[in-house]
């Protein structure tokens, strides 16, 4: 099947409503390359005029490109290079060479998910991830994309993790990802976020879908367990941090990278 790339370039700000409208037209994955955002969906689902609209309202122009079915994988190859969060972790296609100098290695192939390393929010989890100790720990992992947090939770040792998402094309490319990692101790839920009794929690979504599920992920945490969220721009700070309050959910760490930032807390 063949699928078009619609590319634009707007701030921050801007590029995270586009990309809201663009999801809701059934839009598939998104990423930034070289100050160009480019999202994608299947050829016959694109609906033109649905997308002026969106477009015109922010008075952005955009440039589509129809991807031959054929070509899809040569066009990750051209376009996706390996990432390393300093020596802790590497992330690369099965087509790259391991990089060396790394503690841990994942291959991720995303055909159409979110969350290749590449995008400054996965980024900042993984760096925080780094100085968590998941060690026999209960994870989930809300909106794992490609499955690449949960991966990294159980290289880190964690005993058993969860990773959760509501998009067909999220699951299917998770459960290749996981497989490609021989990883044994992920369980891939479709649905939406679920209680239950979790040390570390990774949400890596954005601001909306947190605050809406604010409420079961503090239920679900255990006391003095770990909740990691990022997919949040920096102005999103004080809005999450209002309703972690409500929650008892006690700030321990922030990290910010390209105005996007991560904040570590803990249930109290």
């Amino acid at each position: 099947m063949n699928y078009i790339q619609l590319t634009f370039t707007a701030n921050l700000e801007l590029t995270e409503i586009i990309a809201a409208n663009l999801m809701e037209e059934g839009f598939e994955g998104i990423e930034d390359i070289d100050g160009f955002t480019k999202t994608y969906i299947k050829e016959d689902e694109y609906n033109d005029i649905a997308v002026k609209v969106i477009f015109d309202k922010y008075n952005l122009q955009f440039h589509t490109l129809i991807l031959q079915d054929r070509n899809w994988n040569a066009e990750w190859e051209a376009n996706f290079q390996p990432v390393q969060v300093g020596d802790f972790v590497s992330i690369r296609a099965s087509f790259h060479p391991a990089l060396p100098a790394t503690r841990h290695d994942i291959i991720i192939n995303p055909k159409m998910s979110f969350g290749t390393g590449h995008h400054a929010t996965t980024w900042l989890m993984m760096r925080q991830m780094q100085e968590i100790n998941f060690n026999e720990k209960a994870v989930i992992d809300f909106g794992t994309g490609t499955g690449i947090l949960a991966i990294l939770a159980e290289k880190l040792g964690a005993s058993s993790i969860i990773a959760i998402d509501n998009d067909d094309n999220c699951i299917d490319n998770a459960k290749e990802n996981i497989d490609i990692n021989n990883c044994s101790k992920i369980r891939l839920l479709k649905d939406e976020m679920v209680s239950g009794d979790a040390e570390i929690i990774l949400a890596n979504i954005n601001k909306n879908i947190i605050l809406a599920n604010l409420k079961i992920i503090a239920e679900t945490s255990t006391k003095g367990g770990l909740v990691l969220f990022s997919g949040l721009l920096k102005e999103d700070y004080y809005d999450i941090l209002d309703g972690m309050s409500v929650y008892n959910l006690h700030q321990i760490k922030y990290q910010e990278k390209d105005n996007w930032i991560s904040i570590l807390c803990q249930t109290l």
